[in-house]
């Protein structure tokens, strides 16, 4: 167990937005900031799984001695004016920031308000890695698969906020930066400081996991995001599960409900809604002897999860004919790149699927 947060140390405040962003939170805790006084803010989604495994995790933060507050940050046209009101005085007295996602408008917001010296990204999957190679070089903060896209209105009318938060993102004179991060860096930017994320607290608090014979299955978002079409999905996930013997399907957060009914009708495979971030249900267990992936976050975090155990990850490239008319020109690098730097996984050549009449 980690040791317990106390009273000493700076005044901490943590912002988080997914499941995944708390627990790497609860990862840096461990590392780097025993006792520290961390005070974590769950700036609530509206998605009813996002805020199930939000409250889970909120749960397990409370027992690791960390105070929480919940705010339903979008509950309405005056909720966000009512958070941030809110958290002005935290912010303006915090001596360090941690947050999950610099891409969200609301961190954003947030970071001109706060002056806080020390300033701490911590993984938000695969996304750190183009907010890191686009702090490198000076770039305007884009989440990957919109990067080419014209910007719209909104996204002009928040420009200025976006520059104020990369600014605040960038090493100054009384101003530290870093990263905390299972993901692989290619560029870092001047003057961050990069601590490796080797999820020793998830090793530490659960598992080690049964392991069973059989093969399990990662669901992705790429059909949701507009990246991957459905139908080509569907048929990639149907020849995975044939080849491997997958039995189960652990559906990513933000996969849709009828297109998961699709999958179990036609795949057989039986849909598991995960109650947690992947990297505790798999470290729990009971777990496959092989995980079957496409290109995702869990490709680089289940190997340091699950390290030492008999598990291994195999991941899927995609099929460039997979890809939507609309998918950013950057999507189909963006994840090979995601696949190649991938460390302690199987690589598998994309599954080959009926073209699409």
């Amino acid at each position: 167990m980690s040791p317990r947060a106390g009273n000493t140390g700076p005044r901490t405040l943590a912002f988080v937005e997914s499941p995944v962003q708390l627990l790497n939170v609860l990862e840096w805790a461990h590392a780097h900031a025993p006792g520290a006084e961390l005070t974590l803010v769950v700036l609530s989604p509206t998605d009813p799984m996002t805020r199930g495994q939000l409250r889970r995790m909120a749960e397990l933060a409370r027992e690791e001695g960390h105070e929480v507050r919940w705010e339903e940050a979008r509950g309405g046209p005056g909720a966000p004016f009512q958070t941030i009101g809110g958290l002005a005085g935290m912010l303006r007295r915090a001596d360090r920031v941690v947050l999950g996602d610099p891409f969200s408008r609301y961190v954003q917001l947030l970071l001109t308000i706060t002056r806080a010296p020390d300033l701490v990204v911590v993984d938000d999957g695969t996304a750190t890695m183009e907010f890191v190679a686009q702090l490198a070089r000076g770039e305007r903060l884009v989440r990957w698969h919109r990067k080419g896209g014209r910007p719209s209105p909104r996204d002009l009318a928040f420009a200025p906020i976006s520059a104020a938060a990369r600014r605040r993102l960038t090493p100054g004179e009384g101003r530290g930066v870093g990263i905390f991060s299972s993901m692989p860096m290619t560029e870092t930017p001047a003057g961050v400081t990069v601590s490796v994320n080797a999820f020793a607290w998830t090793r530490a608090r659960f598992g080690p996991p049964r392991i069973t014979k059989g093969a399990d299955m990662v669901g992705t978002s790429l059909v949701e995001t507009g990246v991957v079409d459905a139908d080509r999905y569907l048929e990639a996930v149907t020849g995975l599960a044939k080849t491997h013997g997958a039995t189960r399907y652990f559906a990513h957060r933000r996969e849709a409900t009828d297109k998961l009914h699709r999958l179990a009708v036609e795949t057989g495979l039986e849909i598991v809604r995960p109650d947690l971030p992947l990297e505790l249900i798999a470290r729990r267990g009971p777990i496959g002897r092989t995980i079957l992936s496409f290109p995702s976050t869990v490709v680089h975090t289940l190997p340091l999860a699950l390290a030492g155990t008999e598990v291994r990850v195999s991941v899927c490239d995609i099929d460039p004919d997979w890809l939507t008319e609309t998918a950013s020109p950057r999507a189909q690098g963006f994840l090979s790149g995601v696949t190649g730097s991938a460390r302690d996984v199987h690589r598998l050549s994309a599954v080959s699927v009926a073209p699409v009449v």
